[in-house]
């Protein structure tokens, strides 16, 4: 198996862990090709579909009749891979596909705590973007150039004790050039707690 130990970087939270070229060039473009041959959901700014359970932006929260089916082959398969690395006690059941155009972005947040498990993973296709992180009790801000087949993992005071924003731009700068956005399409996978209202 190939190696996901992944980087540990000292500019990135503690528990935060990097993994480069997560996925190959010919997996992110099957992966791509079966999110655009489904219904992508228009009910937030950005395009979004959901899997295994149906998050509630509104409530925010994930009850029990939010189920909507087992993940597919091919979001399963990312999710054994992560938690044969792992990353994950069990496998994730629930992943959320983001759409993001350039000028999109996402607001600072932490996900929700009472409604999934202690690691968020991250798998970035098609373009880069700058993820930045805010400390929640303190003046602490990093950031880190998520490249296009990454994954981020989130764990302990990552998850936490930091929230996590992506700028709405059109472009970052990177080794100091201004490198224009274009698609780009996050995969979030999340273990939900089987608890109370969820």
């Amino acid at each position: 198996m190939k190696d996901l130990t992944g980087i540990a970087s000292e500019n990135l939270p503690s528990e935060a862990v990097f993994l480069p070229a997560f996925v190959r060039p010919d997996e992110e473009a099957a992966l791509v090709h079966a999110l655009d041959a489904l219904n992508w959901s228009v009910e937030l700014k950005r395009r979004v579909q959901h899997f295994g359970y149906r998050y509630d932006y509104r409530a925010r929260t994930v009850t029990s009749d939010a189920y909507i089916g087992p993940l597919p082959p091919w979001l399963e398969k990312l999710g054994s891979r992560l938690h044969a690395a792992g990353f994950f006690e069990t496998p994730p059941d629930q992943v959320i596909a983001n759409e993001y155009l350039p000028g999109q972005g996402i607001s600072a947040h932490v996900d929700c705590p009472p409604c999934f498990g202690d690691t968020i993973v991250s798998v970035s296709l098609l373009s880069q973007c700058e993820m930045i992180f805010r400390q929640q009790h303190g003046n602490e801000r990093c950031s880190l150039i998520l490249e296009p087949r990454s994954a981020l993992v989130l764990r302990g005071p990552a998850r936490y004790d930091w929230s996590h924003e992506i700028p709405a731009r059109k472009s970052d700068l990177i080794g100091g050039a201004r490198i224009a956005r274009e698609r780009r399409i996050s995969l979030t996978f999340r273990k939900v707690i089987h608890t109370g209202s969820a």
